[in-house]
């Protein structure tokens, strides 16, 4: 099986099991790319994206070096909280899409929980 083929399979299967226990809860989906960051709040019952927050924005971009380092990925899970928090949300659960839960995966988490946001 192709790499790209087991990659996609990884996804599928996080996103199985996060959707199965969410419990009508929005999911925080979190995409890493090997230069920025990008978070999202979805409404999986609607389909739709509530808030979301990237290293590319243009605020972000003045104030972080780059998007690839776990202080720029920490700074985006605070700003994806406050988003989301102004909305009203507070509960969500963490996809962590297919990555392993470290680094810059686990600052977005740890950095949305000190925003606010439970999970």
């Amino acid at each position: 099986m192709s790499k790209d083929k087991q990659g996609l399979r990884r996804v599928a299967r996080v996103r199985r099991a996060v959707k199965a226990r969410a419990n009508g809860k929005p999911r925080l989906s979190v995409f890493r790319s090997s230069k920025q960051i990008y978070a999202q709040i979805i409404d999986d019952a609607n389909g739709v994206t509530i808030a979301a927050a990237s290293s590319l924005e243009k605020d972000q971009r003045e104030a972080l070096k780059t998007g690839a380092t776990v202080d720029a990925a920490k700074t985006i899970g605070k700003l994806i909280a406050e988003r989301a928090v102004a909305k009203g949300v507070k509960d969500v659960v963490f996809d962590r899409g297919g990555y392993i839960y470290h680094g810059r995966v686990k600052a977005v988490a740890e950095g949305a929980r000190e925003g606010g946001l439970n999970f």
